[in-house]
């Protein structure tokens, strides 16, 4: 080891003795790009500036050129190329002189994805949104399912011991909730919340997400995205995010590196909360709790829900309707992308039915006297 490297090394230890003399923990360090914003560096800057003045365990780490008048904040500085600020940012992760960043944008590898975070509005909760950009899986079913799990791990690395998770009810949803239950069943410990609606149940309307019924909402990353834009700019008009977290840490299996994604748009509230919330699932050990979490959804069967939750070849067999008759019964619990097929299962046993959408999602129709038969043969089928 040389000399400077040796030097380098007493100098980090010492200030980190410093640190935890004046706050009780090392300050976490949190890379800020100081380029890119449709807002201006000025917006950027002010938003490092309010997040190291209300957190007085974070440093702030701007990375880009200089804007005056913010010496109180360090400085990675650059010139104004956005190729140079990402590869700064880069550097300072690699070398681990910032614990994670954030950042306007961020190629990730497919398979990780950020887990956003917002104020919703009914009554002033938080309420993580995993997730709101990159994607897990190609597969829709296989990526949500992935999204709880990182959803409920960043939960846990901001300190939430028993996170309760919903899904919204968008296209693969029951499916998303029966491997989730079938997870819980095996022995992962998971805790579904539940609708303020009054017939309950984990699957979410807009009403839930407006109220923050659950602590983690889980939904595709384009669902998300829109959500995370509304929940951000419904009170400015769209131009600019005042409200919330933002897009928030990167999860993915495998994936080290803890960067937080803003909008162009982000105005400085939402800059400050963003740096806030990295440098806590950084110290929470965002990474490891992801791993802790696929590990223990492992033990309880979720390589085979996985695999089974991929798209299969569809069989060409022509099915024959039978006869029509009178459809006085619903089946419930049958995902939308699915109803069709349910129907078409049905026919293959000799049941007459029909699809369609009731007031909580779609629903399968036939005669009351084949329900308990024709439930068992979607269950079995894996329909509901």
């Amino acid at each position: 080891m040389t000399s400077q490297n040796t030097k380098q090394l007493v100098g980090e230890a010492l200030r980190e003795l410093v640190e935890v003399a004046r706050h009780g923990a090392p300050r976490v360090r949190v890379g800020l790009l100081a380029l890119g914003s449709e807002l201006g560096p000025e917006e950027m800057v002010r938003g490092g500036a309010l997040a190291q003045e209300a957190s007085p365990d974070v440093t702030v780490v701007m990375i880009g050129p200089r804007v005056p008048g913010y010496d109180q904040l360090e400085w990675i500085e650059t010139p104004p190329c956005e190729a140079d600020v990402s590869q700064a940012m880069e550097d300072a992760l690699d070398r681990g002189a910032v614990a994670g960043a954030v950042a306007l944008h961020y190629p990730f590898p497919l398979g990780v994805a950020t887990i956003g975070r917002v104020l919703t509005p009914a009554r002033g909760k938080p309420m993580i949104v995993a997730s709101s950009t990159g994607t897990t899986s190609v597969h829709r079913v296989e990526s949500m399912i992935r999204n709880a799990l990182y959803g409920v791990a960043t939960a846990k690395a901001l300190g939430m011991a028993r996170p309760t998770v919903g899904i919204l009810n968008v296209d693969g949803a029951q499916t998303v909730y029966r491997a989730l239950e079938s997870l819980r069943d095996k022995g992962y410990d998971l805790a579904f919340g539940s609708s303020v609606r009054k017939d309950g149940g984990a699957v979410l309307r807009g009403n839930d997400i407006l109220a923050g019924a659950v602590d983690v909402c889980v939904t595709d990353t384009l669902t998300g995205n829109v959500l995370m834009k509304m929940f951000s700019a419904y009170s400015t008009g769209g131009s600019y995010e005042a409200l919330g977290w933002g897009y928030g840490p990167s999860a993915g299996e495998g994936w080290q590196r803890v960067v937080s994604i803003i909008s162009r748009a982000s105005g400085a509230p939402v800059i400050a909360n963003a740096v806030r919330y990295t440098a806590d699932v950084a110290r929470g050990g965002l990474p490891a709790r992801v791993a802790q979490e696929l590990d223990a959804a492992r033990k309880a069967g979720l390589d085979a829900l996985l695999e089974a939750s991929r798209p299969k070849a569809v069989c060409a067999d022509e099915v024959t309707c039978p006869p029509a008759e009178p459809t006085d019964e619903e089946i419930h619990g049958v995902d939308v992308l699915a109803v069709e097929d349910a129907v078409r299962e049905l026919w293959k046993a000799g049941i007459y039915a029909e699809s369609s959408m009731g007031c909580t999602g779609p629903v399968v129709k036939l005669n009351a006297r084949h329900a308990e038969k024709g439930h068992e043969v979607l269950k079995k089928a894996g329909y509901c």
